[in-house]
Order: C-alpha cells, then structure tokens, then sequence
C-alpha cells in the first residue's frame, strides 16, 4: 500500500523570491503614487496653480536681472522702442512664453514692454518693493489685464539697485488649464498605474537576471562572508567612490596605513594627508606594484577603477622584505669586503712568497711588519675619529669595498663623534646608504674620491657626504626623495627608490632634515642634520683629532 502523500498547505504572506517580492512592492508602490498624486492633484488646484504661475514669472524675473548686460544697456542707452533693452526683453518673453517682461528704471520709467508704445512711459502698478530691494509675487492687474507677476530688483556691476523687472503670466490661461486637466486625471491615473505596473516587471526581470534569483537571506549571507573575507586577508584593501573619499577600509589597510574609523568619507589627502601615499591611492601616480613609505613602513600599492567611476586599491607590507633586501645588500657588501681582501692578501702572500725564494729575509720581515700595521692603523685611525663601533666598523668595510671599486674613500679632517649616539643603528642606516650611493655615482670615473664629514657639535650630529660624481641636477634635488624614484636598474631582490625616502624619514623622525646639493668642485654633497642625535653628559673626554685627514684608499693600497 502506497504512503499517502502529505498534504501540502496554504501559506500566506510574501513569497521567498526576490523577483515575486521585488514585482509586488513596486505595483503596491505605483498604485499608492497613482492614489496619492490623483487625491493631491484633486486639492485646492486654483492656490496651488496661482502659486506655480507668480513663481513661474519671479524665476523668469530673476533670470532676466541676472543678466548684467540689461542695468549696463540701461544706463547707457535711452528707452527706445528698438533698444537694446528691449530686445533683450522680448527675446526672453518669447523663449519664455511669459504675457509680458518689463524692464523700468529707478522712476518707474518702462525700457521695454510688449506694447511698444509703452515705452518710455510710467508703469501702472507701483514698483517701490521691488525698487527697495524686495522680491515680489502677486495676482494684479495691469494695462495687459490680469496677470501673475515676479518683480525682482536690477543690479548694476557693483550691487547698487538701478530699476527693477516685471515680468507676468496670462491668468486666465492658468484657471483655463486647471478646468481642461480635471476631465482627463482620472484616465491619465489609470495609465500611469499600468505603465508602472509594466516598468515593475521589466526592472523586476532585471533584478532577477542580475541577482540569478537569490532571495534577500541569501544576499544578506554573501554580504556577511564579504565582510568576514575583506577583514581576514592579510593585504590592504581601501575603497574609493567617484569623488576619491574613502568608501571602505579592511583592518588590514587601517594598520598599514594608521587610520582609524574617521577616516571614513574623508578624501585621501585628508586622511592621509599630502604626499606620495595620497597619490598612488588617488591615481595621481600611475602604474603597478607602486612603492611608497607611510610612517616606517615600505607598502606596495595596486589601483583599479570600477565602474561607478571609483576605484579599489590594494596595498602589501613590503617592509620585512626590504629588510631582507637590505641585510642581503650589506652581506654582498661584506662579501665584497672580504673578496678585496682575500685578493690583497694573495698578493702580499706572493710577495711574501717571492722575497723569502730570493732569500731576502730581512726585507720579508719588514714587509710583513708594514702589512700588520696598515691594517691596524686603518681601522685605529677611524676608531679614533669615530668612537661608536657600529659606525667606525661599517666604515671600515665600506673602505675596503671602495678600494676595491678604484675609490678613494675619504673622512674629512672635521670628522669626530663620540660613543653617545642615541640610536646608532638609525644612524648607520643613513651612512650606509648615503655612502653606497656615492660609491655607484663614481665608480668608474678618473680620479673617484668620497669624502665623509661626521661631527658633532652639543647634541646636534651632522653628516656630509661628498662625491666627485656627475652631480644631481638642481630640478631633481628634491625629487630623489621620494618613494620609488630612482636611476638605478632595478635588482632582482627588492626595489630600487627606498634608500634615500628612508634617509630622510629618518632623519625627521628625529627632528632633523636631509638635503642634496653640490659639492665644491663638482659633484654631489649630501648633508643629514640630526638635532637630538646624542645624550648629554659632561663625562665624554674631548676627542683626539688627527692633524693629518685620513684616506681610507691610500691605507688601503699600501
């Protein structure tokens, strides 16, 4: 025996379909409207029509005393039946459909009317609120009969009131429309209402296409996971409307960027303020995998425009691999470091080599005596100079990589620091990078020299470096600053523009500034200035200043 089939049962109420609810409520909606407008339509027509008519003729009187050609004319020319006034004045009248448009002066003295015969003649009604500075509307009567009038005040060039202007509208055409309208509401209800009920079809159709018939649950679930998925990823995402304010920030791009709630509807420039940030976001900048720094942070940048005329930007954290980047930098450069010194030592083994086959003992023993104390005196010299270890030893492997490149790397007799460096590691970061800098800029070139100027005068250090390069072009002193800008070829491990962007933020973070210019003699100068850069004490012994300036490529050499 076959079960029996449940019995299915009457629901009532809306149904679960976007299309049958979205087709329903816009039918309730235009059959309301048709309701509505037909019960407003049928209220007191006649005040409602007086009102629209007396606006009508103020909108066309203030347009026509918009006009500043119209109080020049009337101050120039006489009121003439073929003036320029009235020209003017029955071109608009006529591209208006207004019964008249007159233009008086301060007398009440008419420069234009429809009848020309008027002109020239006093107006009828008295003009004094309009001629005080008053707009007006009302229902009067006239030499054309009665009319629904806007009188507004003219204005020459400086505000001063010069006349004033009238114009009218035919009322009894208004009560004429007002009888011929109500035979047809009825109808001309009816047919908005099917026309509605139509356009509710058609917009539900395409509402159901785009939506691929999802109920309102099931866009309120999509909406949810969107959230979930825009605040979980670990990469930046910050929406634009068509104006550039901020539609949209994941937590992601508020870390990144260090915005908070009010950012959102503010513009770019607001939020973040002015810069290269602001404009890689807004588009200003073009291009992909933009580099850019917000605060100490290195962030790649994608844009894309949507088709509401705004646009989505994508930013990642690139900082940790710069750091990588530059780490591997500072190993190739101590790599290179100890290949010119491998190289150095190879030879001064053949050397040694030579002399002890030639049985020349006592020049071998002298030899290897000089070897032992170039290399000591060389970094003596600096540690004497500079008396914090991390600057003294990056210089020291920045001067054998020079002297293996053909460059003279020199400190200027001016240099002397003292171990109260308050962020060491801050500082070796821009000599570092000024340094290499100057090292790219002339290696190659005949007779290539750096010089590096390091003092320090109270609390305030300040760094020189000076190269005997080609030189910055006075137009881009500025610009190498900034984030993503460089000459340089690009490596394969991380981008090319961060080092100097960083130099300068570095150099603010501390109260400071870095600029570029030009060396004496050629060439490129380079000057940070750090104003809170050592503690204070009275402890610290007066540095010992060589006479002589050390040249860290001729000890090198030797």
């Amino acid at each position: 025996m076959s079960p029996t089939p449940p019995v299915r049962r009457l629901r009532l109420g809306l149904p679960r379909r976007m299309f049958s609810q979205v087709l329903l409520m816009q039918v309730a909606i235009a059959a309301g409207v048709a309701v509505l407008a037909t019960g407003l339509f049928l209220a007191p027509l006649s005040d409602q029509l007086d009102d629209q008519a007396m606006r009508r003729a103020l909108s066309i009187a203030q347009t026509t005393a918009a006009q500043p050609q119209i109080a020049r004319d009337l101050a120039r020319t006489p009121a003439t039946a073929d003036g320029p006034v009235q020209r003017e004045a029955e071109r608009i009248r006529a591209a208006t459909k207004a019964e008249y448009i007159v233009v008086m002066d301060r007398r009440g003295v008419r420069w234009s009317h429809t009848t020309a015969s008027q002109i020239g003649r006093l107006v009828s009604t008295d003009p004094g609120r309009a001629l005080a500075g008053h707009e007006v509307m009302q229902i009067d009567s006239g030499t054309l009969g009665r009319t629904a009038r806007g009188k507004v005040p003219l204005r020459d060039d400086s505000g001063r009131i010069v006349g004033a202007v009238s114009v009218g509208i035919a009322y009894d055409s208004v009560r004429a429309r007002l009888l011929q309208a109500i035979p047809g509401l009825l109808a001309y209800a009816g047919g908005a209402l099917a026309v509605g009920a139509l356009a509710a079809w058609l917009i539900s159709r395409r509402v159901h296409r785009q939506t691929r018939d999802l109920a309102f649950s099931d866009i309120s679930a999509l909406l949810a996971e969107r959230e979930a998925m825009l605040h979980g990823i670990r990469e930046g995402v910050v929406a634009l409307d068509r104006a550039g304010r901020i539609r949209l920030l994941n937590d992601e791009a508020r870390r990144l960027l260090g915005l908070g709630d009010e950012a959102e509807g503010r513009s770019l420039d607001e939020a973040l303020g002015t810069g290269r940030t602001a404009d890689v976001l807004a588009g200003r900048v073009t291009g992909t995998d933009l580099l850019t720094v917000r605060g100490q942070r290195v962030l790649v940048a994608n844009r894309m425009p949507t088709d509401d005329g705004g646009a989505v930007a994508t930013l990642r954290d690139r900082t940790e691999l710069e750091q990588l980047g530059r780490e591997l930098d500072s190993t190739r450069g101590l790599i290179d470091a100890l290949r010119a010194q491998d190289h150095e030592h190879a030879n001064r083994m053949h050397t040694l080599l030579g002399l002890l086959e030639l049985e020349m003992y006592d020049d071998a023993v002298d030899f290897v005596g000089e070897v032992v104390g170039d290399h000591r005196a060389t970094a003596e010299q600096v540690a004497e100079r500079i008396r914090d270890p991390l600057l003294a030893a990056v210089l020291v492997g920045k001067a054998t990589v020079a002297a293996e490149r053909g460059v003279a790397l020199r400190l200027s007799d001016r240099t002397g620091l003292p171990d109260r460096l308050i962020d060491p590691r801050g500082l070796v970061t821009i000599v570092g990078n000024l340094v290499d800098n100057a090292l790219d800029a002339v290696a190659g070139t005949p007779h290539a020299r750096v010089e590096v100027e390091l003092r320090a005068e109270g609390r305030s250090a300040t760094l020189r470096v000076r190269d005997t390069g080609p030189g910055i072009p006075a137009e881009q002193r500025e610009l190498i600053f900034t984030d993503g800008w460089s000459t340089k070829q690009r490596p394969a491990h991380r981008e090319r523009g961060i080092g100097l962007s960083l130099v300068r933020r570095l150099a603010e973070r501390q109260g400071g500034s870095a600029t570029a210019g030009a060396a004496d003699g050629g060439g490129a100068e380079f000057v940070v200035v750090l104003p809170e850069a050592l503690t204070e004490t009275d402890l610290e012994p007066a540095l010992t200043v060589p006479a002589q300036p050390y040249d860290a490529a001729e000890e090198e050499s030797r």
